[in-house]
């Protein structure tokens, strides 16, 4: 198979919370006076995942207005203290929310901008479909990664969220090419292969904590292999 263009993920694909969402969020709790270790945090993820697929069945959209993404991640993080019985409180609601959403508490996973450079001198077009609000235009930016994506559809921007088939047709006419002669990365099963792959798109499923060893998708575990799972 021969790609023109090779999408992605942003979120835990090509970015992520500095030095991890567990350590960071640890570290936070620890500053308000709850002792929490990141593996106790790790241990109840659980119920947060299923918040999102919630949103998401329900159309429940959270990244399209600062009012929907506040409210949105309150239930998170209500939801995340509730499992680390931990009592909530709005100065605790508000101090996450800052963390969460400051460029500074973000870095680009290593194996990522090698494998961009060499995709884009392949003659590859590169584009972004991330569920995220539309500051993620400057974490892009602070991180040095727009300049690797001319199609940058942000959910957050564009008014509609992954798994809405919208979003990757978008990208597509964006980018000027079919689903057939593209590729889209991402980490989720629910959000990322499973509409790629409906709408005839190659999904690669990124699986850096090898939590999804049986998926029936094609897997990496680190971007360094993407190259190889494209014939590049």
């Amino acid at each position: 198979m021969t790609y023109r263009a090779v999408f992605f993920d942003a979120g835990e694909t090509l970015v992520h919370p500095h030095p991890s969402f567990p350590e960071l969020l640890s570290r936070v709790l620890s500053e308000e006076g709850h002792g929490v270790a990141p593996e106790a945090v790790v241990e109840r993820l659980q119920p947060v995942a299923e918040r999102f697929t919630r949103a998401a069945r329900d159309g429940e959209l959270w990244s399209t207005s600062r009012e929907r993404s506040r409210a949105f991640w309150a239930s998170v993080y209500r939801i995340l203290l509730e499992q680390l019985e931990l009592p909530w409180t709005d100065r605790l609601a508000e101090r996450l929310y800052a963390t969460f959403t400051d460029v500074a508490n973000y870095r680009v996973f290593d194996d990522v901008p090698p494998v961009l450079e060499k995709l884009a001198a392949d003659g590859l077009e590169l584009g972004l479909i991330s569920n995220f609000e539309e500051w993620l235009e400057m974490l892009l930016e602070s991180l040095d990664l727009t300049r690797f994506f001319d199609v940058r559809v942000i959910s957050g921007v564009e008014g509609v969220e992954k798994p809405d088939p919208a979003i990757f047709r978008l990208a597509l006419e964006r980018a000027g090419v079919t689903a057939a002669e593209s590729a889209y990365v991402g980490d989720n099963l629910t959000f990322d292969v499973e509409p790629a792959t409906a709408m005839g798109m190659t999904a690669v499923l990124i699986d850096r904590r090898d939590r999804h060893a049986d998926a029936d998708c094609i897997r990496i575990t680190s971007m360094d292999q993407l190259p190889g799972v494209l014939g590049r």
